[in-house]
Formats: structure tokens, sequence, C-alpha cells
């Protein structure tokens, strides 16, 4: 008779996972559906079958209770039950973490410091792993096992890999250093210690640069964390600094017209910042007379700051040659001068 009724008591349990699913499941999924945010839906989603397999737990455990057996079959199921219990308990808030990260993810989006998915995912792993390691340990001592000796074998074990990966700790602590300060970001062209060029892969281990001349470059995140960036992306304006020389026979009037116009065109020229331009005379050089060009390019890309830079170059060359002037290069006079030969 007592079988009957822990059957009987099963049954009813099972049914009432089936209801549960059916009615209370299906009524907070519609509520769900009616939010803006889909984060709810995917919570809801990632306890469902947790939540029923710790209903069916739950009927398997009262309808043992019904039942008495004796030991070893009575050990073996009491505990087996309690296992398949955490396991349920466990399961539920491992699948529950993933979609919770979107939380930390969006909040942390709000102040500018958005985590990468690389991050994310780290963080989560190490999470799952410590719940799967609770579970684990929790299991073995339901089933009478000395925890305290199995840590410490754990501990000792934990130690020799730390050191071991101390560079691995290095690099992932050099990772969220990196995500959280953002001295660069993909796309930007960085110089540092051990290499200039454009930034194409942030992971966790390391940082992949593109050097200008097509190589690639992996840089360990813990020797970026310790080294300065030079981060020229982040530039918000590009400098343009020259000399140009003129031949000596340009007069005072020539000269002063070139200054002029060169310094009229720049502060025309719609790709030149015009709070910061010098134009002036400033030498007199041993083969030239030296005009100092100092101005900045309001484009910091590398091929839009070339083509301004070279653009402006032409228009110098033409207003040097308009006021009867010529670009003046190394060279050295000799006077020989006459007299009686003995």
């Amino acid at each position: 008779m007592l079988y009957i009724y822990a059957i009987f008591l099963f049954a009813l349990v099972w049914l009432s996972k089936i209801i549960i699913r059916r009615t209370i499941f299906d009524f907070i999924s519609k509520l769900a559906g009616k939010t803006s945010s889909d984060l709810d839906d995917k919570v809801l989603e990632a306890i469902k079958r947790p939540t029923e397999f710790l209903i069916a737990v739950t009927g398997a455990y009262f309808a043992a209770d019904i039942v008495s057996f004796g030991d070893p079959v009575g050990f073996i199921l009491d505990n087996s039950i309690m296992s398949l219990f955490y396991v349920a308990i466990f399961w539920m808030i491992y699948n529950a973490l993933e979609p919770m990260t979107y939380i930390v993810v969006g909040y942390t989006k709000m102040f500018g410091k958005g985590l990468s998915d690389d991050i994310a995912n780290f963080v989560l792993n190490i999470i799952k792993f410590l719940i799967f390691a609770i579970a684990f340990m929790t299991i073995l001592q339901e089933w009478g096992y000395n925890i305290g000796g199995f840590l410490a074998s754990l501990g000792l074990v934990g130690m020799a890999l730390a050191f071991a990966a101390r560079d691995t700790v290095s690099n992932l602590f050099g990772s969220v250093v990196i995500f959280s300060d953002k001295p660069f970001e993909i796309g930007d062209w960085i110089k540092t210690t051990d290499a200039e060029g454009i930034v194409e892969t942030i992971g966790m281990r390391s940082t992949k640069i593109r050097t200008f001349a097509n190589a690639l470059v992996s840089v360990p995140n813990g020797s970026l964390a310790h080294s300065s960036i030079l981060n020229w992306t982040k530039m918000g304006k590009r400098r343009v600094k020259f000399d140009i020389g003129l031949t000596y026979d340009t007069d005072e009037k020539s000269m002063k017209n070139i200054v002029k116009q060169i310094k009229s065109m720049l502060n025309k020229h719609k790709d030149i910042h015009k709070d910061t331009i010098h134009i002036y005379f400033s030498a007199f050089g041993d083969s030239s007379l030296n005009i100092f060009c100092y101005y900045f390019t309001k484009s910091t890309a590398w091929d839009e700051f070339m083509r301004v830079r070279e653009d402006t170059m032409f228009k110098i060359m033409q207003i040097v040659k308009s006021n009867n002037s010529n670009f003046a290069f190394p060279s050295s006079s000799i006077y020989i001068e006459k007299g009686q030969v003995d």
C-alpha cells in the first residue's frame, strides 16, 4: 500500500509540474513579453527547465520518504535524490548567469566603460566554474566525503598552477586594465615600446597590431598595461612643420609678399585649423633665406593628412613662383682673385 501512495504522490507532483509549466510559466512569459526589455524573457527561459527538474526531484523526495528503505538502499536513494536536488538548484543559478551578464554590460556602458564580449565571457566563465566547483563539493559532502582534505589538495595544486600561469594571469589583468581605461580601441593608430601600427584585435591574452610594413605583431596585454602608449588617433588635429629655403637674390619686398600670401592661403584653406598658423622669415641660412612654416590639418587620418599637406605645398610653390623667387639648394660660391703670378 505504501508503494501505491508513493507512486500516486510522485504522479501528482509530476502533474503539478505540467500544470505549472502550462499556466504559471506561460502567464509570466506573457507578462515578460509586454516589457521593453528582453532580459526577463531570457532569464525565464534559462530557469524553466531547471525548475521543472527541481519539481520532479521534489516529488521523488516525498515519494521516497513515504517508503522506508533499509540500508544500503535507503542511504543510496536518499543521497541520490539530495544530489539531484543540489544539481537542480545549481543548474538554475548556472543558466541564469548568462542573461544577467547583459545587465552588467549595459550598466557599465551608461558610464562610457562598456565591457567587451571577451571580458564579459571571461567573468562569466570564472563564475560558472566557481558554481560548478561549489556544487561538486556540496554533493561530495552529502555523500560523506572529507571536504577539508580535498580543499587542501586543491590548494597545493592551485599554488602550482598559479606559479606556472603567472604570465597568463598578468595578461588577463592587463586585459581588464585595457578594457576599463580604454587607452586605445580597435582601429586606432598607436605606438608602444614594442610596436607601432593599427590595432586589429584586443583579446584576453594579447593585442594584435598591424604595422605599416603590413606585419602583424602580437603584444601581451600584461606588457601593454605597464608601458606608455602613444595614441595618434586621439589627436584632435595633426601638425605640419617644415622650413622652405629661398635663394639669396629674393628681395625684401618679395619675401614679405611670400610670407603674407602663404599665411593668407592657409587661413582660407578649408582643411587647415585657423587657430595655429605660424609663417615667419626665420633665418639666414648658409645658402638660403629660410621661412618657417607651422600649422595643423583638421583631419588626423594619414591619407587625408598627406593629401592636405601636399595641396598646401603645391600652393606654396605657386606663391614662390608668382613672386619671381626660387627655392634654394645647398651650394658654394668660389671667387677667384686675379693677381700677378711669380
